[in-house]
C-alpha cells in the first residue's frame, strides 16, 4: 500500500463588504491523500511486477479560498458620484473646483472631462475639461 499527496486547489472569491484591496485566505487549503493498493509479484525475492490494483481517496483535500475586498468608500459628502463628470464629483447643492473663488460646500480637484450637463458649471471654457 502506498499513500499520495492530493494537492488542495486554490480559489479567490471577491466580497463588496471588505475594502478594495484587502486580501485574507477565509479557508486555509489542506492537502488530500490518496491510497493506492499494488499487487506485487517478486520471483526469488525480487520484484518482477507491480500492478496497481485499487486507489480510493483517503482524505479529500479542502480548497484554500482567498478574499479580495472590492468596496468602495464613498466622498466624504457620502451621497456618490454625479455620473455627468469623470472622476467622482459629489453630488451636492454645489460643487466649485478646488483653489478658485466658489463657496461650495463641496470641492473637487481637476482637471476633470465633462460626460454629460455640466450642472455645477465647473467647465468655464466650455471645451469637456473641467477645473483645468
Amino acid at each position: 500500500m502506498e499513500f499520495r499527496v492530493i494537492p488542495f486547489k486554490k480559489k479567490t472569491v471577491t466580497d463588496d463588504s471588505v475594502a478594495k484591496g484587502e486580501k485574507s485566505v477565509r479557508t486555509s487549503g489542506v492537502n488530500g491523500t490518496r491510497r493506492l493498493t499494488y499487487r506485487v509479484t517478486y520471483v526469488n525475492g525480487a520484484q518482477t511486477a507491480k500492478k496497481l490494483v485499487k486507489q480510493e481517496v483517503a482524505k479529500e483535500p479542502r480548497t484554500q479560498i482567498t478574499v479580495v475586498g472590492t468596496k468602495v468608500d464613498e466622498p466624504a459628502s457620502g451621497r456618490g458620484c454625479d455620473p455627468n463628470y469623470s472622476g467622482c464629483v459629489p453630488i451636492a447643492s454645489d460643487v466649485d473646483c478646488s483653489g478658485g473663488s466658489g463657496n461650495g460646500p463641496e470641492y473637487v480637484q481637476g482637471p476633470i472631462r465633462v460626460t454629460g450637463s455640466d450642472i455645477y458649471r465647473l467647465d468655464a471654457d466650455h471645451d469637456g475639461i473641467a477645473c483645468e
